[in-house]
């Protein structure tokens, strides 16, 4: 069997039409060939960076709207920081600069001048971001500062992989202040969640929500989480992350306030963001080998209707298409009709299956008299005649059916590609086999460390007590050095992109 459930030989048969080699055959190319492909995006003449096409920015700007309509109505603002930051902020946070250093860009002339001290393209804004607060926080009453800002921000990458690993990668980054501990943690958990219900009611992915092992959190963090998900090559993704930044950043930029009592206290801070990697998920998580599959409620085109007819009748076709994807713009759907003249059907048809539209109508003379239309969702393999009154009204509800197809799927996939194991040989086997270990572990960072060398495969978070998935508590000894488990439950390992 293929990685999308079908044989191999039909899998390569579809490829061949298709053009896309079959996951099966090598995932990696498979991947880049459908991000060119699908006009999600291309190669840049600036090293490591990439050039998002109309497609792949119609699907980042679905994303951004979902994501920014809840983060104002849970009382966030956004604001705009400077790409660059002085170098100094930089190193006024140990931890921060120390994990960052290696990733850095620095600008350190303009025009001809040398800077008496250099900025970095940012990597992210805590720094800066800091700095501004001290000047604008003075008592109690200031609190909570909820902010947020959409941008790029800059990574120095060796290997680069579009939308997953690149020099210039775009996202939000939110930064709140408060007032205590309790606060800022709540503000974590809430971020947390919300990422959760993002990718699984949306973008139909299942993640596990987690804490991340001392060794993999964020610099400077007290605390980081994520939300991990499996790709369809058994690797892991992280997906997001929410941080409490405890009172490292205060500390170091100043960030105080006065409390009721009177006293001087440094506020307590979170950060957490999703970037455009989050497409990544979506193309490695829900294509197959014939290409693309979009989640319906972020999908750019939902809908494509193809009018069917000869050169004498086209545009008439044309026409009565217009006025179906009318019908169906009434109800809300993102519709497109394929107006493309001097281009085979066949050729639309595997256009469209490439590039992961939902669904697609076909619609033909005959079917005009006969006041039906031809259905065929992008997950099956079978076309539906269905009277065009019942195909409109109902197709809301067949999109639903799709994210939930979708969500199964990937579901169904992620448990069966996770193993509990107990031993080490058994725990390098499953990692080499592409699966997750579900494994007790002592919390050493050494071990941790061993681990990786060992099988390139590094923990991926702590579950957390209520998350969706794996959240079982336990207590046993590491799977490697058999002292003690840390954590009073298993941890999960994977190979990582």
């Amino acid at each position: 069997m293929t990685q999308d459930g079908g044989t191999k030989g039909k899998g390569d048969k579809k490829a061949q039409q298709y053009g896309v080699t079959p996951q099966s055959t090598d995932f990696n190319d498979w991947y880049n060939e459908v991000v060119k492909k699908a006009d999600l995006a291309d190669n840049s003449p600036v090293a490591g960076a990439m050039v998002v096409r109309p497609y792949g920015s119609a699907l980042w700007e679905n994303i951004v709207r979902w994501l920014d309509d809840r983060f104002k109505a849970s009382g966030h603002e956004s604001l705009v920081f400077p790409t660059l930051i002085p170098m100094g902020f930089i190193m006024k946070e140990a931890d921060h600069v120390e994990g960052f250093a290696p990733e850095l860009f620095t600008v350190n002339k303009i025009g001809t001048e040398v800077l008496a001290e250099p900025y970095v393209m940012r990597p992210t804004s805590e720094t800066i971001i800091g700095h501004m607060w001290a000047g604008w926080l003075n008592s109690y009453r200031d609190l909570p500062f909820l902010h947020y800002q959409w941008g790029s921000v800059f990574r120095a990458e060796l290997r680069t992989k579009a939308f997953l690993r690149t020099s210039e990668f775009y996202w939000h980054e939110g930064h709140t202040a408060h007032a205590d501990e309790p606060e800022a943690r709540a503000e974590v958990r809430m971020i947390l969640d919300l990422y959760h219900e993002f990718c699984r009611d949306v973008l139909a992915l299942p993640v596990v929500r987690g804490e991340k092992t001392a060794s993999e959190r964020f610099a400077g963090a007290v605390a980081t989480y994520s939300i991990e998900g499996m790709m369809r090559d058994g690797k892991a993704l992280q997906s997001g992350t929410s941080h409490y930044l405890g009172q490292n950043f205060s500390r170091a930029f100043e960030v105080k306030y006065q409390t009721r009592e009177q006293k001087e206290e440094f506020a307590h801070t979170t950060s957490w963001a999703i970037s455009s990697r989050i497409i990544g998920a979506i193309i490695m998580t829900h294509g197959d080998d014939a290409g693309l599959i979009m989640p319906p409620r972020i999908a750019p085109i939902q809908v494509v209707v193809i009018p069917v007819g000869r050169k004498d009748n086209f545009d008439e076709m044309v026409a009565e298409g217009e006025k179906l994807a009318a019908e169906l713009r009434a109800q809300g759907l993102r519709v497109k009709v394929d107006k493309r003249d001097g281009v085979t059907n066949g050729f639309k048809y595997n256009d469209w299956e490439l590039k992961g539209v939902p669904v697609r109508i076909e619609l033909g003379p005959r079917d005009l008299e006969s006041g039906v239309v031809v259905v065929k969702n992008r997950n099956g393999e079978e076309k539906e005649t269905l009277p065009r009154a019942e195909a409109v009204s109902g197709m809301a509800a067949r999109l639903d059916s799709i994210h939930t197809w979708l969500l199964e799927r990937a579901t169904d996939f992620m448990l069966s590609h996770t193993l509990e194991v107990d031993d080490y040989d058994a725990f390098k086997q499953a990692i080499e086999d592409g699966n997750w270990a579900r494994a007790y572990h002592c919390g050493d960072a050494g071990c941790e460390k061993a681990i990786k060398d060992d099988t390139k495969a590094t923990t991926r978070n702590v579950p957390l007590d209520d998350a969706e998935y794996f959240s079982e508590t336990g207590e046993g000894v590491c799977v490697r050095c058999g002292t003690p488990s840390a954590y009073g439950k298993r941890v999960i390992f994977g190979r990582q992109y």
